[in-house]
């Protein structure tokens, strides 16, 4: 049985065919979405994502491999899961994920690593994970922006201060040799993060939709609880996640562009890659 979801093509009937005259398809954006666990889907980021342009392959890397190279994808998207980024022993395959995140950094395809996704770029990539000492960070919650993004061509515009979903007990303890940190919460240093010319790794999460959340505190009602405001309700997740599309629907049209623009110069990595 084949886990692989194809995206949607999407045309642009406005550019001639040199020849004959007639509309020829654009040429979509081309992205790889690694997919690490069932519970954990690209949510909202589907929609957003084809609605920038792009056209997708889903591979469920728990139970799939992964392609062996990155030839023909102009960018990837690692989502989160439910493994320990410390826990290769009983998830073998994180050693793949590890290794197919270093190979696009080290050929700078724009890569967005969410939650466990995060971990492991910053572990492929010569950061370090742990576990969180005061417990999960989990629920709506805010992360503030560093003033190094004014630059950055996928966090400058974004509010100071935007809303996210966390649900993690694992943190990134120390950023990959050179990279540049862009967002921080005072629970979790590092929130997010851009390791060579466009790795970008963000502990949150901004793909959820209501019902993913009701499902990870049904799951974990222990770490739900930790939740502000007493934990979660449909209604206050309903509002939250309006609040998150306004935020992170348009970074996703960013990420898109970014992809569509093709490889982006080297920058400094502190090390050679990969390092897995």
């Amino acid at each position: 049985m084949s886990f692989w979801d194809k995206g949607t093509r999407l045309y642009d009937m406005s550019t001639p065919d040199p020849v004959s005259g007639a509309p020829e398809p654009a040429r979509a954006t081309r992205l790889l979405v690694v997919q690490l666990c069932r519970t954990n889907p690209l949510g909202t980021l589907a929609d957003w994502l084809r609605g920038a342009g792009a056209e997708f392959d889903v591979v469920l890397a728990s139970e799939q491999p992964l392609p062996a190279t990155l030839d023909g994808y102009q960018g990837v998207v690692c989502l989160g899961g439910d493994a320990s980024a410390l826990d290769e022993l009983r998830h073998p395959w994180l050693a793949s994920v590890r290794k197919l995140l270093a190979q696009a950094v080290t050929r700078n395809l724009p890569t967005l690593a969410i939650c466990l996704g995060a971990q492991l770029l910053a572990t492929a990539t010569g950061g370090i994970v742990r576990p969180m000492e005061d417990g999960p960070e989990v629920g709506g919650r805010l992360v503030a922006k560093r003033d190094s993004v004014s630059t950055d061509p996928l966090f400058a515009d974004l509010p100071w201060t935007p809303d996210v979903v966390q649900f993690h007990n694992d943190e990134i303890s120390s950023l990959p040799p050179g990279a540049q940190l862009l967002a921080s919460s005072p629970r979790c240093q590092n929130q997010a993060f851009l390791v060579g010319s466009c790795g970008y790794g963000v502990q949150f999460h901004i793909e959820t939709t209501t019902d993913m959340v009701l499902d990870w505190a049904a799951a974990d009602p222990d770490a739900a609880r930790l939740a502000p405001r007493g934990g979660f309700t449909r209604e206050g997740l309903d509002q939250l996640h309006q609040d998150l599309a306004e935020t992170w629907e348009p970074f996703t049209q960013r990420f898109v562009r970014l992809a569509e623009e093709g490889p982006r110069p080297s920058a400094s990595l502190g090390r050679t890659l990969p390092l897995v």
